[in-house]
């Protein structure tokens, strides 16, 4: 079979582009749904592509009909798409980053390109400057500043650090294909990947082996691998043609694997304070082992033993980033109950399409099911939401009985009744409390009016938390890492009123949010804060997003018995409502 040309991710974009740019020429969303769904669909797919294509079974695909089918199989296997380049050609090329700029719609862009001509973000950001975008019906002085601040954040995403949940996936299948070459004895990734930080800039993988020559042709010659940077007796750079993504192999004698490992990991600063904790002991700490002053060099099995050495507790990856770990390790405060994800039962937060979710009540309950969990909270968004199919209180009802019949229909598997209620502007919330006192679970969060200033936005959380049926605050900083910066709010004062009024706060375990970060997780704690993680599922993959909201915890310091999702069913709906 011959290998596809252009991979998943590649199809999938192309499918979104073409969906932004039919917005663009006016088309309705239906059509313009279809590609985005398609895309969708082409990255859930957990089977080759190519041979999907050669074998004409992409019609076969939940939303893939034979006019989309004949584009993607067309792209596939030539490299290009006619009905694409064709619409791509309609208009500038640029047009398409100025549809991806943060708070600017198809409606906008089209009213700047027609109104001013406008077909880049230079353009739009030397208009703006110029003051020339205020004089456009729909925009003004404000509009001008919203636009700088989106292109700043558009080009900071643009650089070289990317989102933890765009590379895991890449790097752990370059892990596995790493420990699966001959001679391998022990393999880990390294760096800010490890670290489980929210944006990394490349991927460090570190190797034991007694021939370094067979690992690194395993990492050169790995699918998807575009340019061999270079390759040595014991290190291998490449670039992947995902995400122009950097990759780092290095393989060294097992006796130094504990010492590489750790010093690959980082961060900088906390193996800066382990170096000078060793200096003091006489000893010298580098990637090629541990060293008495005299020569001599100690034996250190795994990072534990490191540690060890320093009279310290060990320390996990999520923690070292000198930010307290080692004061706390040296003194044996270290919390050594982390939460993983083996402690959680229940996944929170979860779509279907009975709103704006891809998967039905029962795909999500068996997706679910398949992870190891028990529950799943089924929140969709409320009326408000008109945009994401927000839910009028009699379809709530209908999609009850729904949710009754898969849980009969799934044993071993429980669906929880919630919503994710919209927090009015007000700070009420969009349902009366006849209908969120029938809920088993009601998250609120804030999805329209980020504008407003720090003072209205945090008496609007504040007053949202009084209500006695509000059980879980949802992202409540509202950022997308490097597409929009969090709205102004005093988080302190929230997690604080939290505290007081009982309710839980969530971990949003969606890459592009992890919202809350880590520093707010930490703070929760501390004030007896109960948490929760969640994936903010629109489709079964989603439910995936739980490892990052764990992971997130854990940058926290986090323990078990903070998240009240590590509990059955029961016990976690009667500590939600045991808060209130």
């Amino acid at each position: 079979m011959t290998a596809p040309i252009v991979d998943k991710a590649t199809v999938a974009q192309v499918l979104r582009d073409i969906s932004l740019l039919l917005q663009l020429q006016g088309e309705n969303g239906f059509r313009s749904r279809a590609y985005d769904m398609g895309a969708d669909r082409i990255l859930g797919l957990t089977q080759d592509l190519g041979a999907i294509v050669s074998e004409g079974r992409l019609e076969s695909l939940p939303g893939i009909g034979p006019a989309l089918a004949e584009k993607i199989s067309e792209l596939v296997t030539t490299g290009r798409m006619t009905y694409f380049e064709d619409l791509r050609a309609k208009f500038p090329p640029g047009l398409l980053d100025l549809m991806k700029l943060p708070d600017i719609g198809p409606r906008k862009v089209a009213a700047l390109w027609k109104e001013l001509g406008i077909g880049s973000v230079e353009e739009l950001e030397a208009a703006c400057r110029e003051g020339r975008v205020r004089e456009l019906k729909g925009f003004g002085a404000k509009s001008e500043a919203k636009i700088l601040e989106g292109i700043a954040l558009f080009r900071r995403a643009r650089g070289e650090r990317k989102l933890l949940g765009d590379v895991l996936p890449i790097a752990e299948a370059l892990l596995e294909r790493v420990r699966a070459s001959p001679g391998v004895v022990r393999a880990s990734l390294g760096g800010s990947v490890r670290r489980r930080a929210e944006t990394v800039s490349d991927v460090d993988i570190i190797a034991s082996a007694a021939v370094a020559g067979p690992v690194l042709d395993a990492l050169a010659t790995s699918p998807g691998v575009a340019t061999v940077l270079g390759k040595g007796d014991s290190k291998c750079s490449v670039r992947m043609e995902a995400g122009d993504l950097q990759v780092d192999l290095r393989v060294l004698p097992d006796e130094d694997f504990a010492t590489a490992l750790h010093h690959f990991t980082g961060s900088k600063a906390h193996h800066i304070r382990l170096r000078n904790l060793g200096h003091e002991r006489g000893m010298k700490i580098s990637e090629w082992g541990v060293h008495r002053d005299d020569g001599t060099k100690l034996q250190v099995n795994d990072e534990a033993a490191l540690y060890a050495l320093l009279d310290m507790q060990f320390v996990p990856p999520e923690l070292r980033e000198d930010n307290g770990e080692v004061e706390a390790a040296r003194a044996g405060k270290l919390p050594t109950d982390l939460v993983t994800m083996d402690d959680v039962q229940g996944a929170v937060h979860a779509h279907s399409t009975w709103s704006d979710g891809r998967n039905s009540l029962e795909e999500m309950a068996l997706a679910a099911k398949a992870l190891g969990l028990k529950y799943l909270t089924i929140t969709e968004h409320s009326e408000a939401a008109i945009y994401a199919g927000g839910l009028k209180v009699e379809a709530l009802k209908r999609q009850w009985e729904e949710i009754d019949r898969v849980n009969e229909a799934v044993p071993g598997m429980r669906l929880l009744k919630g919503i994710e209620v919209d927090i009015l502007e007000s700070g009420a919330l969009d349902y009366d409390d006849k209908v969120l006192e029938q809920l088993e679970v009601v998250i609120a969060s804030i999805h329209v009016r980020h504008g407003m200033d720090e003072e209205q936005m945090t008496r609007r959380v504040l007053t949202a938390m009084d209500n006695p049926h509000l059980h879980i605050l949802g992202h409540p900083t509202g950022r997308l890492i490097q597409s929009r910066e969090p709205y102004p709010l005093r988080m302190e004062d929230i997690l604080e009123h939290a505290a007081k009024r009982g309710v839980s706060v969530e971990i949003n375990g969606k890459p592009a949010r992890l919202d809350i970060k880590a520093e707010y997780v930490r703070k929760a704690t501390q004030l007896g804060v109960k948490l929760v993680v969640s994936c903010d599922a629109h489709r079964r993959e989603d439910l995936g997003n739980l490892a990052y909201a764990v992971a997130t915890a854990r940058r926290g310091w986090a323990r078990k018995q903070d998240v009240l999702n590590t509990l059955p069913a029961e016990r976690f709906l009667t500590a939600l409502r045991a808060g209130r």
